[in-house]
């Protein structure tokens, strides 16, 4: 299944675009789901299939494999925007509060 990008459309102003935006972050939450109900669902399948027990938590498996897949994508797509953002001429000159440094260390140890 192909994960299409509307992010380009969502960049236009008015309500259709900050819908697109939403239903975009919205969807990582349900493909996660939907990716674990998948792999259990074809692990139930193959357990009465092949009358082999372990086989459902080899579906269960893939399943939390492709949602750690899916997360992993779409990181890699919010890393890519704010790699936009900082070439943004508008926050070249953004300077961080003290409070925000500590914290942003805090959280990178």
């Amino acid at each position: 299944m192909e994960n299409k990008d509307y992010s380009e459309f969502a960049k236009g102003k008015g309500k259709v675009g900050k819908s697109v935006e939403g239903a975009e972050k919205l969807s990582l939450g349900i493909s996660i789901v939907v990716a674990i109900l998948l792999g259990i669902g074809l692990g139930i399948w193959m357990k009465n299939t092949f009358h082999q027990n372990w086989l459902l938590w080899l579906g269960v498996f893939w399943g939390i494999a492709a949602a750690i897949l899916n997360i992993r994508i779409e990181y890699k797509k919010l890393q890519k925007d704010f790699k936009e953002i900082e070439k943004d001429p508008h926050y070249k000159n953004y300077k961080m509060k003290k409070e925000d440094e500590e914290d942003l260390e805090i959280y990178e140890k």
